[in-house]
């Protein structure tokens, strides 16, 4: 009996099976004899996929772990060799449970970046559909996408720094949800418009200070690099791995006063800051301190300008000026340089000055400056000191003349009747003196100049009036001596008496006593002047006070007498001069020599015995 009636049934039945689990394909006829032959195929490309010959009319081809490859149509034939018999087709399917998804994000460039759009794709490489898709940000879901073919889901999202951090999606077919591997993604923010700020140890900013400049974004992703600049001048860079800001150290000079900035970069483009300005304050230098007077020397009366200048240091400067330490003034330099004071010139300004600047980082003081103030010489005083009460001739008178004031040195001029008689320095000050010799011709008017160099001062006239010839000082007889009673017939008498009494020898000199030597002589007692004066037998009275016995003779002087002796006509009246014993050296200052051939009128005469061997020659 052929066969008939083929079918084909699936175990499970309904022709659905999951992937990986037994299929079995049961190939059936209703009828037949004999043994028979089964086939089972695709229907969708005719291909056999087993057979079985057996005595029984049902047959059966397992497949033990179905693939999604075994998904499709499948038919069977059976014949015992009286006929071909084929069942109708069976649509077999293959459920595939989704495997471990793929989440892939993509950005426009290698880096995401803030304001970007990101797109995140997940998708099963196996899985029956329909797959529904979920996304994740950490454990937050994001969104939800049903796929119904294969070909996974996308999600995109504009990014923002709130965005960074991990991402992940989960596909589900029905036979349980699978996560994928989580994937992290990095938002780059660019570096905001960085804010420079300039620390410094005070208040001001003052040369040798070391100055913070910190430079920081609020916004950015690190790693940041900070640049700092000075006028759009690199002055040195720092990084930031971590974000945050960035510092640099700088040592101040007064060349970095100035404007500054910084720029923040972290690969996404360079935000400068805004500009801060820096101003570096100079500490005032030592100043110097120069005195300007209107000549070469500083005079009283005289302005005398202090000037007071630092080379260095950022104004305003207060400068103060001293005088031995005493505050004068002060004057300030809004603008820097140099301030100056003026000062009028007194005596009491001599002394050291000194000045101080000051632009509030302390006071810095000049070296001392020496000023000499001169003093012009005032009018003189001249004064006259003579021996006695009256000024006679072979007096000594000194000349006093002394500025009261005046700057030393100063020179001191003499003068007799504007005739120059000489000149003394004075080189400490005071005054100076001048000795004098008197003659005759001394009498007349005195005056003396005082010059410092600033102008010669000349005293009041002085007069002084010589008291015609000194006599013997010898005892207190002076002033009883008759000799001005003396007439020219009485004179000529005492010649001839004291020309036969005195010894002569062949010189015309006459023996002197050893006893009585010239250097023996009172310095308080005068020397005899010859005086024209007594030409008109004019007497003049003095009293001396000798100090050591009577008045003795031992010089001659001539008188010539005309033609009383034609034997001895050029004869010779020996006459002696006065000695004292002498102590000092002023009596020799006193002796002037007398006029020749002049007579001499004494006051009172003694005549010294004469040795035997001095006996006048026949």
């Amino acid at each position: 009996i052929p066969v008939s009636a083929v079918l084909l049934e699936t175990q499970p039945q309904g022709g659905q099976v999951l992937a990986g689990e037994r299929l079995v394909l049961v190939c059936s006829v209703a009828e037949g004899t004999g043994d028979t032959t089964f086939f089972w195929h695709r229907e969708d490309t005719g291909e056999s996929v087993g057979s079985k010959r057996q005595r029984s009319r049902r047959a059966e081809l397992e497949i033990p772990a179905v693939g999604e490859s075994h998904a499709g149509r499948y038919y069977c034939t059976a014949d015992n060799g009286h006929g071909l018999a084929r069942s109708g087709a069976l649509n077999v399917t293959v459920t595939v449970p989704v495997s471990r998804p793929v989440l892939t994000l993509s950005t426009p460039g290698a880096r995401a970046v803030e304001g970007q759009r990101a797109t995140l794709h997940c998708q099963a490489r196996r899985g029956s559909p329909c797959i529904l898709y979920q996304f994740y940000h950490g454990d937050v879901p994001l969104r939800s996408s049903s796929a119904p073919s294969a070909g996974g889901a996308s999600f995109s999202v504009t990014l923002t720094a709130e965005h960074s951090g991990t991402y992940s999606c989960t596909a589900d077919n029905g036979f349980g949800p699978q996560r994928s591997d989580t994937k992290s993604l990095f938002v780059t923010v660019p570096a905001s418009r960085p804010v420079l700020t300039l620390r410094t140890p005070r208040t001001r900013a003052v040369v040798g200070d070391v100055v913070e400049l910190r430079c920081e974004a609020q916004r950015g992703s690190p790693p940041i690099l900070y640049r700092f600049y000075h006028e759009d001048v690199t002055l040195g860079s720092s990084s930031a791995p971590s974000g945050g800001g960035a510092s640099i150290n700088l040592s101040l000079t007064a060349k970095h006063s100035g404007n500054y900035a910084c720029e923040a970069n972290n690969g996404l483009g360079a935000q400068h800051s805004e500009v801060v300005t820096l101003s570096v304050t100079v500490p005032a230098s030592r100043p110097i301190l120069t005195l300007r007077t209107p000549r070469t020397r500083a005079v009283v009366g005289d302005v005398v300008e202090l000037r007071c200048e630092a080379q260095s240091g950022s104004p305003p400067i207060q400068y103060r000026f001293y005088h031995e330490d005493v505050t004068l003034g002060s004057s300030s330099a809004p603008s820097g340089g140099g301030a100056s004071f003026n000062l009028s010139l007194t005596p009491e300004r001599s002394g050291n000055y000194a000045c101080e600047a000051d632009n509030g980082l302390g006071a810095q003081r000049s070296e001392a400056v020496a000023l000499g103030v001169t003093v012009p010489a005032s009018r003189p005083v001249l004064t006259l000191r003579a021996p006695g009460a009256q000024a006679f001739p072979g007096d000594v008178v000194e000349l006093r003349c002394e500025a009261q004031s005046g700057s030393p040195p100063i020179q001191y001029r003499f003068y007799h009747e504007d005739v120059s008689l000489g000149n003394s320095l004075a080189p400490s000050g005071g005054g100076a003196s001048f000795n004098l010799s008197l003659t005759p011709e001394h009498s007349g008017n005195y005056a003396c100049e005082a010059d410092n160099g600033l102008g010669a001062q000349r005293s009041e006239a002085v007069p002084l009036s010589i008291s015609g010839l000194t006599g013997s000082r010898s005892g207190s007889v002076a002033t009883g001596v008759a000799g001005g009673l003396l007439s020219v017939v009485g004179l000529a008498v005492l010649a001839q008496l004291l020309y036969y009494r005195l010894p002569r020898r062949a010189g015309g000199r006459p023996t002197s006593d050893p006893s009585r030597s010239p250097s023996d002589s009172d310095p308080q007692e005068p020397t005899y002047y010859n005086v024209p004066g007594w030409m008109e037998l004019q007497p003049v009275y003095s009293n001396v006070n000798p100090k050591e016995g009577d008045v003795v003779y031992s010089e001659v002087r001539t008188i010539q007498e005309g033609n009383r002796h034609a034997a001895a006509p050029n004869s010779t009246l020996r006459l002696l001069q006065t000695h004292l014993p002498s102590h000092g050296p002023a009596a020799s200052q006193q002796r002037l020599s007398r006029p020749q051939g002049s007579s001499v009128i004494y006051s009172q005469v003694k005549v010294a015995p004469l040795p035997a061997s001095a006996a006048p020659r026949s």
